[in-house]
Parts: structure tokens; C-alpha cells; sequence
């Protein structure tokens, strides 16, 4: 397939705010934007130039969306994988594939598979009963984090348990879904590096940025990281491994610990564009979201120098209700159209220039 010419259409699977952000980015590059998301007005579709409200799996309406797009991508890892393969299987450009997306999805493959070529994570073990819980918290060094293997996100799905603990209370916390139990990792920091990988193979990689999470969510992100060129780039090597042997086109995610002896342990990866990139298009010469639509439009890669040491601040729930004086000169405000403030829901995020790089 050849680069797509500036007034081609893209197609997103998914409506929420990182397909928005997508869109725009789409819109400057000259694209057209279709959203397939049910829902009748998510906030994606209110800035682009079409909208599928229909389920995922309405094989019907997938057709006809792939009809009137381009190429296909996808805004978060929660599409059916059956989905997708049906789309590539009438001929239909999606990118990234389904492999990123099947591995994504539950956390047990995910961890098998980024073992399987040789990127380290902690220790885990799979849990489907309460007798397994108790097996692996015996295995494991008597505490951990146990999460369901598929849907949970920023906390949800998700207890911390130790020996001793009501067991079963934990497993019904879960809802009794198929799970596995990570142990702590005793960690100095988080970081995610976010690259980029085209059609051809080529990759670029934004510096990494400390994460800082509240709640189990997201708070904070801040570049630069803190941390040797040296382990900077063993995280880049580990996230190219990961987008080469899954085949991706487009940007991916890779969350990594990073131990006080500079070891770096997989968390978890993301195949598409990430919270902890938002920080991007501030500070750098093209930011995650414009570099994901070129992969994914089979343009050639941009280059992704920062230009600034930056901070940003997620905001959730009412935080994002704030007047915009409120925030200090300097500060970018990117709002997500949502149109409840829930507790703990991303509303929007700010970035913060810190400083020239």
C-alpha cells in the first residue's frame, strides 16, 4: 500500500479522548476522520467527519465503516480481537494488526510473551481459584498485586493481598474473573518509553518520562526521566524488541520498572498512542499522536527531538472544572469534551515547559 495522499480517511475504533486527539492531528496532516465507537456522541466523534454508532462486534457496520476509510486504527486496546481479524480478513489496511492487540489484551499472555523474547517483568503466577491465590501468595514471597487478566485499567480489576488476608473476599473483589497475581517489585521508578515504528520497519523513540500514579491512576509524567544514557537506552532496545516482534505500525507504549541497580523490569505495554506521551507535542519536534497517524497513513517517520524538559499533570474528575486563569502562564490546557466529571475519570490533562532541553 502506498503513502495515503493528504485528503484520504482514516478510521479509529474507539471514541474516547486519545481518538480525539488523534483526529485533530489526522485534521492537520489533511486527513479525514471516521470514529466507529456505539455511543451516541462520544468525544471523538464530535471532531471528526463521521461516526459509526454501532457495537464492535456488528460485523455489518464494520464493513460499511471499512468502506469509507482508508486505513484503520484503533485508540485502545479493549477492541475484540475478532473484530479487527475480520476487517484484515476483507482486505481491509488496520494497523497495528491484531498481534499487538491479542497480546495486549490479557495480562497473563502479555507477561508469557514479553518473556518468551527475552524482556524480563516480575515474578507472576495465574490464579483461578481461591486455593491458586493462596498457591501462588506461597510462591510469590506471600504478597502481591492480584488483577484480572483482561479490561482492568488505571486501579480498576485490580487488590493488593498478602498471606493472612481474607482470600476470598480479595477473589470476589475481583469478581472471580480469571486472573493472575504479580508480585511487588521493589522498584526506584516507573518509566514508559513510547516509540514509533512505520510501514518499513524504521522506529523513533521519545525520551522516557517518570511516572508518578495516584490511586493506581496516572498523575504525572516528567521528562527528563532522571536516569543514565546508559539505561535509557537498554528501555529504548527492550520497546523496539517488543514493536519488531509484533510487527507494529504505529506508536506503542512499554511500562517499565526500573530497580535501584538500574535493572529495568516490564510492567506493561500499550499498543497505541499513551497517557504518559501527552506531553509530546509540547516539547518535542512532533508529538505521539501526528506520529502515530504518519505510521499508520505509511509516511515516513518525523523526528522527535525534544526541545524541552516538560511536566504533565492529568486531570480528573472536578479538577478539570478550574477556571483557565487558574493555571500559570505558560501552561497548555488540553481539554477531552467529556461531558461528566466523575471521580478519578481523565477530563484533561495540562503540560508545563520546565525548561530547554
Amino acid at each position: 500500500m502506498s503513502p495515503l495522499p493528504a485528503g484520504s480517511v482514516i478510521g479509529i475504533l474507539g471514541g474516547g479522548q486519545l481518538g480525539r486527539m488523534l483526529a485533530a492531528a489526522a485534521a492537520q496532516l489533511g486527513f479525514d476522520v471516521n470514529i466507529f465507537c456505539p455511543g451516541e456522541s462520544p468525544p471523538a466523534a464530535r471532531v471528526a467527519a463521521g461516526h459509526w454508532d454501532a457495537d464492535y462486534d456488528d460485523e455489518t457496520a464494520l464493513s460499511d465503516f471499512a468502506e469509507n476509510c482508508d486505513v484503520i486504527t484503533y485508540e485502545f486496546e479493549n477492541i475484540p480481537v475478532a473484530s479487527v481479524a475480520y476487517l484484515v480478513s476483507k482486505g481491509t489496511a488496520v494497523r497495528p494488526g491484531v498481534k499487538s492487540l491479542e497480546v495486549s489484551q490479557d495480562r497473563l499472555s502479555e507477561k508469557q510473551f514479553l518473556n518468551a523474547i527475552g524482556i524480563e517483568t516480575g515474578k507472576f503466577a495465574p490464579v483461578d481459584s481461591v486455593d491458586e491465590l493462596k498457591a501462588a501468595l506461597g510462591a510469590l514471597g506471600g504478597e502481591g498485586l492480584l488483577k484480572t487478566r483482561r479490561d482492568g485499567y488505571d486501579g480498576k480489576g485490580q487488590v493488593r493481598v498478602k498471606s493472612g488476608d481474607d482470600l476470598a473476599a480479595a477473589y470476589n473483589e475481583i469478581g472471580q474473573a480469571p486472573a493472575i497475581l504479580e508480585a511487588l517489585v521493589p522498584f526506584e521508578r516507573e518509566i514508559s518509553v513510547v516509540i514509533a515504528r512505520a510501514v518499513d520497519g524504521s522506529m523513533t523513540a521519545f525520551d522516557p518520562s517518570k511516572n508518578d500514579h495516584e490511586s493506581g491512576i496516572l498523575k504525572r509524567s516528567t521528562v527528563p526521566c532522571g536516569l543514565s544514557d546508559e539505561v535509557i537506552a537498554r528501555g529504548r532496545k527492550l520497546a523496539e524488541t517488543l514493536a519488531t516482534e509484533t510487527g507494529h505500525v504505529g506508536v506503542l507504549a512499554l511500562e517499565l520498572f526500573v530497580l535501584k541497580d538500574g535493572t529495568l523490569l516490564a510492567n506493561e505495554m500499550a499498543p497505541r498512542v499513551h497517557n504518559s506521551g501527552h506531553w509530546t507535542p509540547e516539547a518535542c519536534a512532533t508529538g505521539q499522536f501526528e506520529q502515530h497517524i504518519r505510521a499508520v497513513a505509511g509516511w515516513p517517520l518525523a523526528p522527535v527531538t525534544r526541545h524541552f524538559d516538560a511536566e504533565m499533570e492529568n486531570l480528573l474528575g472536578d479538577e478539570a472544572l478550574a477556571p483557565p486563569s487558574s493555571y500559570p502562564e505558560g501552561t497548555v490546557l488540553t481539554l477531552y469534551g467529556k461531558r461528566d466529571a466523575k471521580p478519578g475519570r481523565k477530563m484533561g490533562h495540562i503540560v508545563r515547559r520546565t525548561g530547554r532541553a
